[in-house]
């Protein structure tokens, strides 16, 4: 319904919480296209953002493959704010090279001092030189561009191969009846751990397990695949929007025998 209403007095669409699925965001693009895009990266322990994906970001103009880059970046958090430093650590702590996944972590004015009454958790948080850890695993690209892998607590470790679910989630809601999707780890006996893919259709479509598992045999490296598929009516969030992935660990994972 976009062309039977008056949007010219909207300026500006700031979104975030989530990863914005690309088809979305480039339909949103064309469909108004004198809106700026700001997608917004941050923690309420950072007093909000801290990486921001800019409107000129959004605007997909250029050569051939400067377009091509502007549309891959759309998947990302953008760069660090002007006040704040970004790392990105492996599990020594150790900055990782470009393009390699670690942990976010973040130091500057607006990272907080601490949390109310809790100096153990704020030890744990925040280390001796004022990092504070995240928990958000992520790498950065060639322009500095930062890209979300999930929590660490979501990271599913397959035979000491590391997935990152966003990628895998990135690849299926490419797929014309997915809805939204979400993958988890789930045990396994002989690889530890392996992914599971929980969908929610888009009404009136249908699909079989087999289709998607193709799907991403097709787009995706073959240890990441997810190894079963699940269908519901609709994801569990919380009152910020974001997919309650312990939740569906507990729902889906096998039952012990």
């Amino acid at each position: 319904n976009f062309k039977k209403h008056n949007l010219k007095s909207l300026k500006v669409i700031t979104y975030g919480t989530a990863p914005m699925p690309l088809d979305v965001i480039k339909r949103a693009i064309e469909e108004l296209p004198g809106v700026g895009f700001i997608n917004a990266f941050g923690q309420t322990e950072t007093a909000s953002t801290v990486t921001a994906l800019t409107a000129e970001d959004h605007n997909i103009t250029g050569t051939p493959a400067e377009k091509e880059k502007k549309l891959k970046r759309l998947s990302s958090i953008g760069k660090p704010l002007g006040d704040v430093e970004v790392k990105i650590v492996d599990e020594e702590g150790k900055t990782v090279k470009q393009g390699e996944t670690g942990e976010i972590l973040i130091r500057g004015p607006r990272v907080m001092s601490g949390y109310w009454k809790d100096k153990e958790k704020t030890d744990k948080t925040i280390d001796k030189e004022g990092w504070i850890h995240t928990n958000d695993m992520a790498y950065q690209d060639d322009g500095g561009y930062i890209f979300l892998a999930g929590r660490s607590t979501d990271m599913i470790k397959r035979a000491g191969e590391w997935i990152s679910p966003e990628e895998v989630e990135a690849v299926l809601q490419q797929h014309p009846n997915i809805e939204e999707v979400a993958i988890i780890g789930i045990p396994d006996d002989e690889w530890g751990e392996v992914p599971l893919c929980v969908a929610v259709l888009k009404a009136g479509t249908s699909s079989t397990p087999e289709e998607l598992m193709e799907f991403c045999r097709v787009n995706l490296a073959s240890f990441k695949r997810p190894r079963s598929v699940v269908f519901v009516r609709e994801l569990p969030r919380n009152p910020m929007g974001k997919i309650l992935k312990k939740q569906l660990r507990e729902e889906h994972a096998p039952k012990k025998k």
